[in-house]
C-alpha cells in the first residue's frame, strides 16, 4: 500500500488518468475515464479510485503565495506562505509565513516580542509536531 504522505493532490491524480487515457488511445486501447482513474489507483497501490481519492482528499495542500490563517505560539494570525519545502520522506513540510500584522509571541504583561515572519515544520494536517509548554502545537495553519 502507498504512503499517504506521498500521494499527489486530487487534481494531479485526475490529470495523470487523463494523460494515461490519451496515451493508451494513441496505441489503439480505448478506456473510459472511470477505467483510467481505476488504473491510476492501482498504480498507487490501492484497490480502487474511491480509496485513492479519500487518501488524497484528507491532506491539506498548500502552495507558496496561498493565504492562510491559524495560530503561532497561541496567537492568532492571517498570513501569506512565502516558502514551502517538503522534508525527508514527505510527511512534514517546512513553511515560512509572512504575517499580515506582527504577532506578539510573549504572554508576559511587561514585555513584548513581535514576529512578522516565522518558519516552522508542519505535517499534512497543518499542525506542528513541536508543542508549547501547555501542550498545544506551536504552529497551526489552515487555508483561508
Amino acid at each position: 500500500m502507498t504512503q499517504t504522505e506521498t500521494i499527489a493532490p486530487i487534481g494531479e491524480l485526475k490529470a495523470q488518468a487523463k494523460r494515461l487515457r490519451e496515451k493508451l488511445r494513441g496505441t489503439g486501447v480505448d478506456l473510459s475515464h472511470a477505467q483510467s482513474l481505476e488504473l491510476v489507483a492501482h498504480q498507487h497501490g490501492v484497490r480502487d479510485w474511491n480509496t485513492l481519492r479519500a487518501m488524497a482528499g484528507n491532506r491539506m495542500h498548500l502552495r507558496v503565495g496561498d493565504r492562510v490563517k491559524g495560530t503561532y505560539l497561541g496567537q492568532t494570525f492571517t498570513a501569506e506562505i512565502r516558502g514551502l519545502t517538503v522534508l525527508g520522506d514527505g510527511a512534514h513540510r517546512r513553511i515560512t509565513l509572512q504575517f499580515d500584522a506582527p504577532v506578539d509571541v510573549v504572554t508576559f504583561d511587561s514585555f513584548s516580542s513581535f514576529r512578522q515572519r516565522v518558519s516552522g515544520e508542519v505535517g499534512w494536517d497543518g499542525r506542528s509536531t513541536r508543542r508549547t509548554s501547555n501542550g498545544e502545537p506551536q504552529l497551526v495553519v489552515r487555508p483561508i
